[in-house]
This record gives structure tokens, sequence and C-alpha cells, in this order.
């Protein structure tokens, strides 16, 4: 083999750097997309979460014969197929007032209450409502950890 032939057989360095870069690109693009993606998906989550409290609200006023005065404990027990981002334990029912803060995991249901504006760091703002209304409030990841907030 001549110098030519085997000089002519490789890559060269910057040939080999370009191919690096970007295969290190992809990952970075992977390992900021992937996190985002499952902070979504559980927030899709605690949304789903709020919901099945919310019915769950409404069968145990249904089941109290129209009374709109359900305790904590009332409400757990008629709650079920909560996602593994909710913990039980830390779904409450509360009075009206103003403001509520919400903390991790956990959902409260105000009576006579509606939503109104929510904040970040799981702070949502509310407004009074009639006796039969109420709302259900979580804490999301997106949005600076913002309140999510339902009317029913």
């Amino acid at each position: 083999m001549t110098k030519q032939q085997i000089k002519d057989r490789g890559f060269t360095i910057i040939e080999v750097v370009l191919v690096l870069a970007i295969a290190a690109l992809i990952f970075l693009m992977v390992f900021i997309a992937v996190p985002a993606l499952q902070a979504s998906q559980r927030d899709t989550a605690r949304k789903s979460d709020v919901s099945i409290v919310s019915a769950a609200y409404n069968s145990a006023v249904g089941s109290n014969r129209g009374t709109t005065s359900v305790d904590s404990g009332v409400l757990r027990r008629f709650v079920n197929g909560v996602s593994d981002n909710t913990d039980i334990t830390k779904i409450e029912v509360r009075r009206y007032t103003e403001t509520v803060t919400v903390g991790d995991a956990s959902i409260i249901v105000i009576s006579e209450a509606k939503c109104d504006a929510s904040q970040p760091e799981g702070v949502q703002k509310l407004s009074k409502g009639t006796r039969r209304q109420y709302v259900t409030i979580t804490k999301l990841e997106s949005c600076n950890n913002a309140a999510y907030c339902l009317d029913a």
C-alpha cells in the first residue's frame, strides 16, 4: 500500500469532532425533553384526579341526602382510582376562604366557592359561590407550580 492509500482510508479529526458534537446535541435534547414530557404526563394525571375527587364529592353529597356538609373522611370513602401522584390521605374538604394554598400530592375541595385566579406555588384565589357550588383544587408542576382549580 502506498502512503496515499493509507491516508485515504481514515477519517479526519474534523469529521470525528463533528459527529461527536451532533451526537452530544441529540443527547442533550433528549435529556431536556424527557423530564418535561414526564412532568406534563403527571400534570394530566393530577387533572384527572381532580375530576375523580369532584365526582366523588358529588356522590358523597348525593348519598348524604343533599346536605352539603361532607367531611374529609366521608369524601375519602367515595374516592377510587386516583393516580400515584395524589396521596389519598391528603384529600380534604374545607369551608370557603378567599385564598387557599395547596401542597404537593394533595387535593382540596372548597364548598360554597368559585374559581378565580390561579397563582404560582399552589395558591388559588376564590370567590364566594352559592350553597351548591364547590371547587376542587390541586397543585401542578407546570407554570411555576400553579394551582389547578375545577368549578362544579
